[in-house]
């Protein structure tokens, strides 16, 4: 790139930001936080032992901190190709019951998998009040892309072999919402039905990381930071194919219902956002809901905000499974 061609920039002088008074006292106390912990020291992205070394490290950490709710659940694992899948039924689902999440974690593409997948997937089959199968996938360094959307598919697949489509609504956090709406595009693209909707929580959406918020909120989300990790999922492949960046995916194709979800301070903002309008730009049913000072975890499941997220995803699985509702 020549000079001539550089990207302009603003130059802002340094200043302090505040904890909003705008927010729930106990989001103001989350965010008095400031970082919620150091950025890891990434390895190489051709080592791929101290990759794996750092994951199971971080993997380890998450469990210490953040054990799961331990609450109680019917969990049968089912393997999937090359992956698995834990389908979780929680208590009070009554046995005819066949609407169902397919679930896709977060993590950056590295993270998330295992018996977090497992007791994550409880807590969340506890929070919607509905049969959940969440996606154990194959992850990096071992296996880059498209591995993972292979699994998510594969999955998605065998879940139609149980579940009419009408009956599934696929949802992802971050990594998980790139890989949902990238498992969507896929499956419509291999001739499948479309599930009744789909539920996008700060989804990464464009690996090619150009949007705004990805320098604007740099240092103001409190979780997000920039890391390797996307490179080691793509790979040597086009960051702008729309199975790695679904934001430049085609929609006018066939789209399911969709809610997407994000916050002020979220370093995924953009990609949320633009995600949004390149679904309204196709006419598919899209509703956006941003969260005052919420940054890319939200306030980890500990201010009435939170509450309002989970509501709103409960009342959007109620309009798909239940349109007259």
């Amino acid at each position: 790139m020549t000079t001539s061609d550089a990207p302009a920039v603003l130059h802002l002088p340094a200043r302090d930001i505040p904890v909003p008074s705008s927010v729930s006292p106990q989001a103001q106390a989350i965010l008095a936080l400031g970082p919620l912990g150091p950025a890891p020291q990434w390895p190489a992205l051709d080592d791929p032992a101290a990759w794996r070394a750092l994951i199971a490290d971080l993997d380890a950490h998450t469990l210490r901190m953040a054990p799961g709710s331990g609450a109680p659940a019917d969990v049968e694992e089912i393997p999937v190709g090359k992956a698995r899948v834990y389908a979780i039924t929680p208590p009070g689902v009554y046995p005819g019951d066949r609407r169902t999440y397919l679930e896709i974690h977060g993590g950056g593409f590295i993270q998330g998998g295992g018996e977090i997948c497992r007791t994550r997937g409880i807590d969340n089959a506890h929070r919607i009040g509905h049969h959940c199968w969440s996606v154990d996938y194959r992850m990096p360094p071992d296996h880059p892309f498209p591995a993972a959307l292979d699994d998510c598919v594969a999955a998605y697949r065998e879940l139609l072999r149980h579940r009419d489509s009408h009956e599934i609504v696929i949802g992802g956090v971050s990594a998980g919402g790139n890989l949902a709406a990238a498992t969507v595009l896929r499956a419509r693209d291999e001739g499948l039905p479309l599930p009744a909707g789909i539920v996008l929580a700060t989804p990464a959406a464009d690996l090619t990381e150009s949007g705004d918020t990805w320098q604007t909120n740099l240092g103001l989300d409190n979780l997000l930071s920039h890391s390797p990790t996307p490179s080691l999922y793509i790979g040597d492949h086009d960051p702008r194919n729309p199975y790695l960046s679904p934001v430049f995916g085609d929609f006018t194709a066939g789209f399911p219902p969709a809610l997407l979800l994000s916050g002020t301070r979220d370093m995924l903002l953009s990609d949320t956002v633009r995600l949004h309008r390149a679904l309204r730009a196709a006419a598919v049913p899209a509703a956006l809901h941003v969260w005052e000072a919420a940054a890319h975890g939200g306030f980890l499941g500990h201010a009435p905000e939170d509450e309002e997220r989970t509501r709103e995803i409960r009342l959007f699985l109620a309009e798909c499974w239940d349109p007259a509702t």
